[in-house]
């Protein structure tokens, strides 16, 4: 018995824990239980030293020491006050009236809608919620295919998955061991790349398919001058006027930014965009509110509703973003100056308050420590399996895989894939992704492109049946039963589960589309990184052997190099 149970031992491992997880317990809990009774059942065959978890307390310490961690609780805290601040509706309101005029108007707003929301909250439920209760029934009220609107809004909430700055992208880059600031430069373009596919299909359906997304009708356009005109130039003329600041921003970016920092390396084209967009958006808002504070009248209604609505949250978002990538500030840093912005902006629009305050901080604090116990949880596990060599039993699993590194990483995929669709994200990343990270730095994979990937895959986890969980929250506002619609009067039927889960495919064809994408162009992601100069020992030594014989620490006693012409031992 004790035999058995020493060669199979790693094997063992897993199949308690899946039997604790198909039970019901707790994730966090059943990775503790299974660390520590197959530490103890190690112990009692032989297979671990008596002291094996003398070293534990210092591993959850550790975690709790772990400064990067702290950009969760600020993130969600920003997150969760401007979504109480009722930001969402404004932004779909103004969005909708801008684009509401053309075929799949609608459709479009709820993607930039969920872009910026997936920005700024980063919270999947509070952005479907927001738009099912928002934008659904308007969209059936003027007779949108139900499988286009329901899969729109369900697939524009899952980019807080994607978008810097992601809590995925934040666990990810602590499970990998690799900057958070370098994780967030990585993912943006991919990031803004999805976008521009859910915005291509929903044109490319307007075009071939213009009755599944019709236009919202005059009576529905609420932001007209007072000669009927929809104020649309005069937003275009003030877009024109901010993109050409930005482009002018960006060719002298470096010339400006470069001798504020200090620094003489070029600056990456991550950092570029996001304070390009900063000084564009900042010159809108100047624009809108000199217009208004002095009754200029310049600017028409639709574009100073658009300034004031949109603008804040961008400037924040890219403010925020943009401290990090320049690296005045680090991720926890960027986050907490992420939530005291939040915070004047909800009092700016007078929804500030006491009880809304402490609501976003008892349910960061649930997120906050819900992470802290998954993730002690799974260092408990961890340190049993890594114990008992369970590293090298999954190098060797990836051993016999045809195709090297493209054959890793397209298991690992389809893995990932396959387990979105019964486990959080959270489960995947604290226990899958540690299994998986020395394998890919041993195949040398850059872990910064792994773990977008990654994070790109995970995101399809809230769509895919069976358990696609932004799924099950637009089931929870859509309503199931026949009503009568507040505005036509007119009887309109209920959202069928199934046309929800309709829905989702396109976009979950999208995403996996944008994952091959991320796979077979890793400059994508590793081409924003800024790459550090790094020097060999051989270029280290001949920098030593010609250091001034004044100083004798670099040579031999006799003031020569070492006689053997070899490498000097530096340790």
């Amino acid at each position: 018995m004790n035999e058995l149970l020493s060669t199979q031992f790693v094997p063992l491992m897993f199949a308690g824990l899946l039997l604790f997880l198909l039970s019901g317990f707790p994730v966090a809990f059943a990775l503790s239980a299974t660390g520590l009774f197959f530490g103890f059942v190690g112990m009692e065959i032989g297979l671990f030293p008596a002291n094996l978890f003398q070293a534990l307390p210092l591993r959850v310490l550790g975690i709790m020491q772990n400064d990067t961690l702290l950009a969760i609780p600020f993130f969600t805290l920003m997150g969760l006050i401007l979504e109480r601040s009722r930001m969402a509706e404004d932004l779909l309101e103004t969005v909708g009236q801008v684009f509401g005029a053309v075929r799949g108007g609608l459709a479009v707003a709820v993607i930039l809608v969920g872009a910026l929301l997936a920005a700024t909250t980063g919270v999947v439920a509070a952005a479907v919620i927001s738009m099912g209760l928002i934008s659904l029934p308007i969209m059936l009220r003027y007779g949108y295919n139900r499988t286009i609107a329901t899969g729109t809004i369900t697939a524009s909430g899952t980019l807080a998955q994607a978008i810097p700055p992601s809590l995925v992208l934040i666990v990810l880059a602590d499970q990998l061991g690799r900057s958070v600031g370098d994780m967030y430069a990585g993912a943006l373009i991919p990031a803004l790349m999805l976008v521009g596919l859910y915005l291509t299909f929903v044109v490319l359906v307007a075009i071939f398919l213009p009755r599944w997304v019709p236009a919202l009708p005059k009576e529905a356009r609420i932001y007209t001058e007072p000669n009927g005109a929809s104020g649309h130039v005069s937003l275009l003329v003030l877009l024109v006027i901010c993109g050409a600041a930005s482009w002018v921003w960006s060719l002298n970016h470096a010339r400006i930014i470069n001798p504020v920092l200090g620094r003489e390396m070029a600056p990456g084209g991550d950092e570029v965009l996001i304070l390009s967009i900063t000084v564009g958006s900042v010159l809108a808002l100047l624009l809108a509110a000199v217009n208004r504070l002095l009754g200029l009248r310049l600017l028409s209604r639709l574009a100073q509703q658009v300034t004031f609505v949109l603008i804040p949250p961008l400037v924040l978002i890219f403010l925020v973003l943009g401290t990090i990538f320049l690296g005045i500030a680090t991720p926890t840093e960027g986050g907490a100056m992420g939530a005291v912005g939040a915070m004047l902006m909800a009092a700016m629009r007078g929804s500030f308050s006491w009880r809304l305050l402490r609501e976003a901080l008892e349910r960061s604090t649930r997120l906050s420590i819900f992470v802290m116990f998954i993730l002690v949880g799974s260092t408990v596990f961890s340190f049993t399996f890594n114990a008992a060599d369970g590293h090298i039993w999954v190098e060797h699993l990836f051993d016999k895989l045809p195709g090297g590194q493209l054959g890793f990483l397209l298991f690992v995929n389809f893995l990932v894939f396959i387990l979105g669709m019964f486990i959080d994200f959270f489960e995947i990343a604290f226990i899958v992704v540690p299994l998986l990270a020395p394998v890919a730095e041993k195949m040398d994979i850059n872990l910064i492109w792994f773990g977008v990937l990654l994070a790109m895959n995970i995101q399809t986890s809230f769509l895919t049946p069976p358990f696609g969980f932004a799924l099950f929250y637009l089931r929870s506002v859509a309503a199931r039963d026949d009503y009568r619609d507040k505005v036509t009067n007119k009887l309109v039927k209920g959202v069928r589960t199934e046309e929800i889960y309709k829905g989702s495919i396109a976009f979950i064809v999208i995403q996996l589309v944008m994952v091959g994408v991320i796979l077979f162009f890793p400059n994508l992601v590793i081409g924003n990184l800024h790459q550090d100069k790094r020097i060999d020992d051989n270029a280290v030594n001949d920098m030593l052997y010609n250091i001034d014989s004044d100083i004798p620490s670099a040579v031999t006693p006799g003031g020569n190099p070492p006689p053997d012409g070899g490498s000097m031992n530096l340790d």
